[in-house]
């Protein structure tokens, strides 16, 4: 059973506030520990703008948000680590090699899919990102709610 969940893109006010908020929807209730960094993160910042406005078509928020980098002591204390992107899973490593064994796309049971980045770009991107995202975590579930 995972007790906590670290997601990880690169901003962290993007992709991961936003799948942080789905997981945290999905599994009200569970008692885990829902989080997210950045590896390259616009600290102190909140989420994007349109990133809010899609998640609050969908029912969700995450007003509290500020992004934060990534340390290995995060990547330490969590169970499990699911990063946006494979070149993310290698960044993870280089800071923390023990992790190999809990770290994973969010798109892995979508056959390895990535979540591409819709940082300024329009909001139809952002939508479809939501769109994988929540796919992803639907995906997720079977094994997260054991």
């Amino acid at each position: 059973m995972f007790k906590s969940i670290l997601i990880v893109c690169v901003g962290n006010i993007c992709r991961s506030p936003t799948a942080e908020a789905i997981l945290k929807n999905k599994l009200e209730g569970m008692n885990i520990d829902i989080s997210s960094a950045g590896l390259g993160a616009l600290v102190g910042k909140p989420v994007d703008p349109t990133a809010v406005k899609v998640m609050a078509e969908a029912g969700l928020s995450l007003p509290e948000h500020k992004a934060r980098q990534i340390t290995p002591e995060m990547i330490r204390e969590a169970d499990l680590i699911l990063a946006m992107e494979n070149r993310h899973l290698q960044s993870i490593h280089s800071l923390a090699p023990e992790a190999r064994g809990k770290t994973f796309l969010f798109g892995r049971w979508l056959n390895g899919c990535e979540a591409p980045d819709p940082y300024r770009q329009s909001q139809p991107a952002f939508v479809h990102v939501y769109s994988i995202l929540d796919k992803s975590a639907n995906a997720w579930l079977p094994y997260l709610k054991k």
